[in-house]
């Protein structure tokens, strides 16, 4: 058995030997993984210096104003363009070339208008009325009327065609409707392309869908947005009910963990039963109603959701979803009924652990806040250096030219060498871009600020599992309870943390980064493929993408067990990532029941939390709930507070619950290193509590004799 024993450690570790000094989380201690913290401080300053320069280059009014084929704004106070707001194009149906989705703007000349067009005219017909005044407003700036019509629509210094439009987001849109299932734009079916041939409407439609496409997104987006500024503080209002709800169930389990698992449990089954029979009521309702029995594949995609809950097919695949929910958690409440059991007595200590450790509660907020920093700084720099591109001008010539193509600067292009080596040459708007190192360099500054965030955000999420694992670690240690604990636990764990060990949280959330950093590289490179017919390469790219996946999960499992080793031991990362991984390879069938039973039990806590409240919100948005019918605001769509409170909900419900299972994880980490450290004799007692030593059946063998 002895040989076996050392054969079994040898292949997983070697147990922690018993340290008569040891009384929990070791206080002298020296800095850990130095490198990587000075790695991190240096990386830090250069993303500072990026977003610097970001800021000093950038200009976020070219992505909410538009620009017109000079580089300049409209409606922009201090511009020439400042009483034009409007942006029109002189051919819409290019704006459904592929070019479009390379380079952002239509390849048609645009210019900036007071109003868009109200009428159908032609060039060819304004010219020869009175109506040329209204026509030249929509001609490009100091249009003079010295060519012949073919000349100007053959130079681009007029649209072809005047179409009815609407100005959208300040850009004029064809006004394109139906009337009598004849598509018309105004009230004509039929254009002129200028040069007095007649087309049907129809064709003008098919070759601006793309734009039509744009036009309907962005009023499903104004339709939200209206709802968002209608139904805020009701959104709100629910948000602090799941966060009331969140303490309340925690506090709870601190004094009924049992009974309020088993009422947990009794809650989602019910909660999932009455979806099943609302669903079933919506679709016996809906039996014999003229259109309902239209299928999903049928109808296609519509913007207005609403429409699919008049279909008896939508309420009958909830069903089924319900359905195949209820049936899964039932199974797995009647083989895991043993195990659960045993969840409940973890829980039942976490508990006790976050009654000594109540601030620990609270510390989601400091991450959040932490979080929402690096969100704010990454996407601020992000939008800086997407629109730090210049307006890049180049020489246009209509005959053979030697400097055609090249660079200029409109304001010297007049009294320049090029003017003179090409005297009918123009100095025109090309593109946004630019030629410079620093322009050639913003692809690369992208990746390191999207780098840079994972980087910082997977070393919040660090520093905060290292802190509670501390705070816990303290209160299992204890011999006497809570005599024994710290003043400040939660502040001593957070002190150690950041004073010894951020070279070892900044080498875990490096090596997550990286991972995560060449994930998002797969997912680029798999939209670019998606148009190739390569079977293989999209077999490699699947396959690449799955075994990405797998690791960063690993990494993730490991480094916070790594994390509850660094709070206890101080040692560096690799030797506490190496300890803990041995640790529960030597304990596989505990760590694969316990750890994973717990984390469904969170699970259903969710759930409970989430379906209360968006049943709540559901009733109440839908009018549903008589007492308050004329309380609740109108919308466009109540799916969009619903589906905002139910995330919400659960993101909060996650941060009280995260809290609970780092204190699970560590007090069972700690409860595995309890067993191979001590044997219950008086020299090498258990620290565990009374409930963990009958888990397992272990007692404090001396102390019981006597």
């Amino acid at each position: 058995m002895g040989d076996e024993r050392q054969n079994y450690y040898g292949k997983h570790g070697t147990p922690q030997k018993y340290d008569p000094t040891f009384k929990g989380p070791i206080y002298n201690r020296g800095c850990t993984d130095v490198i990587c913290c000075v790695l991190l401080l240096l990386a830090i300053v250069g993303y500072v210096a990026v977003g610097i320069i970001a800021w000093t280059h950038g200009d976020p009014r070219k992505v909410i104003y538009p620009t017109d084929s000079r580089g300049e704004f409209c409606g922009q106070k201090g511009t020439k363009n400042a009483d034009k707001p409007y942006l029109f194009y002189f051919n819409i149906v290019k704006c459904a070339s592929p070019l479009v989705l390379l380079e952002f703007q239509c390849p048609t000349p645009q210019i900036c208008v007071e109003k868009c067009p109200d009428r159908y005219l032609t060039f060819l017909s304004a010219r020869a009325s009175s109506d040329f005044g209204y026509y030249k407003q929509f001609c490009v700036p100091d249009f003079q009327n010295n060519k012949g019509i073919a000349e100007v629509l053959r130079d681009g210094d007029c649209p072809a065609v005047l179409i009815p439009s609407k100005p959208l987001a300040r850009r004029c849109f064809p006004a394109i409707h139906a009337h009598k299932g004849v598509v018309m734009v105004g009230n004509e079916t039929t254009y002129e392309d200028g040069l007095g041939h007649r087309k049907n409407i129809t064709d003008l439609v098919e070759g601006a869908k793309s734009a039509n496409g744009i036009l309907e997104a962005r009023q499903l987006a104004m339709r939200i947005f209206e709802d968002y500024t209608v139904s805020w503080y009701w959104i709100i209002i629910g948000l602090v009910i799941a966060m009331l709800l969140s303490l309340l169930f925690v506090v709870l389990l601190r004094f009924l963990a049992g009974i309020m698992v088993w009422v947990m449990i009794v809650m989602v089954i019910l909660v999932l039963g009455y979806g099943i029979f609302h669903c079933y009521m919506e679709y016996a309702r809906l039996r014999g109603e003229a259109g309902s029995d239209v299928s999903l594949v049928d109808l296609g995609f519509q913007t207005d959701l609403r429409v699919y809950l008049h279909l008896r097919q939508t309420w009958m695949a909830f069903m089924i979803i319900l359905s195949i929910l209820e049936v899964i958690i039932i199974l797995l409440l009647i083989f895991l009924r043993k195990r659960i059991l045993i969840a409940i007595a973890l829980i039942k200590e976490a508990s006790r652990a976050v009654g000594y450790v109540m601030c620990s509660m609270l510390y989601p907020l400091c991450t959040f806040f932490l979080l929402c920093l690096c969100i704010a700084y990454w996407a601020t720099t992000a939008v800086f250096l997407s629109t730090s591109n210049e307006a890049v001008y180049k020489v246009f010539n209509d005959t053979a030219c030697p400097v055609a193509g090249k660079t200029c600067n409109p304001e010297t292009f007049a009294v320049s060498n090029e003017s003179r080596l090409c005297p009918g040459a123009r100095c025109q708007f090309a593109f946004y871009g630019g030629e410079s190192g620093y322009h050639r360099a913003l692809l690369g500054l992208q990746i390191f600020n999207a780098f840079m965030f994972f980087w910082l955000a997977n070393f919040v999420l660090a520093l905060g599992q290292v802190t509670l694992a501390g705070a816990f670690a303290s209160y299992y240690w204890a011999m006497n309870k809570p005599d024994d604990l710290p003043a400040f636990p939660l502040f001593s764990s957070f002190s150690r943390a950041l004073r010894y060990h951020t070279g070892s949280l900044a080498f875990g959330a490096l090596i997550l980064a990286i991972v995560q950093i060449i994930r998002v590289m797969l997912e680029y490179l798999d939209q670019r493929l998606k148009a190739a017919q390569n079977k293989f390469a999209k077999f490699l790219m699947t396959c690449l993408k799955c075994c990405f996946w797998c690791l960063e999960k690993f990494i993730r499992f490991l480094n916070r067990n790594a994390y509850i080793m660094i709070a206890i031991y101080g040692t560096n990362f690799c030797t506490s990532a190496r300890n803990a991984f041995f640790l529960l390879m030597r304990n596989i069938i505990r760590v694969a029941v316990l750890d994973k039973v717990t984390d469904f039990l969170f699970l259903l806590g969710k759930l409970l939390v989430v379906g209360s409240v968006g049943i709540l919100a559901f009733f109440f948005f839908t009018h549903r709930i008589k007492i308050v019918q004329d309380t609740a605001p109108p919308l466009n769509y109540y799916w969009v507070p619903i589906l905002t409170v139910i995330i919400g909900a659960y993101l909060i419900a996650h941060g009280f619950f995260s809290v609970y299972g780092m204190c699970v994880d560590t007090l069972f980490l700690c409860f595995l290193e309890d067993l191979e450290r001590n044997d219950g004799s008086a020299e090498r007692p258990y620290f565990m509590s009374l409930t963990l030593k009958k888990l397992l059946n272990k007692t404090n063998k001396k102390l019981s004799e006597s």
